[in-house]
């Protein structure tokens, strides 16, 4: 059990674990399989606006932090086993919970076009399917 702990209390420290408590968008590249999706953002549009948690953590305080260390479990898992796809992938989860932010911040915009979609009789579309550069250009 002691070795556990000592392992993750060393893994947590190593890993600047405190710096995911904040907002920090900085805190992002402090694993080097980031640092190429940080530069992007620093470029990207939304910059000067959103955060990486304004884009990739939900917005109501429990589905942030569950998200949170939920990321926070799985990314140092696959860090530490160097058991990841390069170049990083977006996985399920992650992907709605941006699908579900773009919508949330450009409900005015998303709701006109669902609304049509819907009279279709359409699948609303998804946001990054053709909008997968906005955080993140290349």
């Amino acid at each position: 059990m002691g070795s556990v702990v000592g392992g993750g209390a060393f893994t947590f420290q190593y890993g600047h674990g405190t710096s995911y408590l904040s907002s920090a968008s900085e805190s992002c590249a402090n694993c080097h399989v980031m640092q190429d999706h940080y530069d992007a953002w620093v470029k990207s549009t939304h910059h000067h606006v959103a955060k990486c948690n304004d884009c990739h953590a939900p917005h109501d305080m429990v589905g942030k932090w569950y998200c949170k260390g939920r990321n926070g479990f799985f990314h140092s898992l696959a860090f530490t086993t160097q058991d990841f796809h390069e170049p990083i992938m977006i996985k399920q989860y992650n992907r709605q919970v941006v699908e579900d932010n773009c919508r949330y911040c450009h409900a005015d915009f998303t709701h006109s076009i669902d609304t049509g979609v819907s009279q279709e009789k359409l699948e609303p579309l998804d946001c990054i399917r053709c909008h997968r550069g906005v955080g993140h250009p290349k």
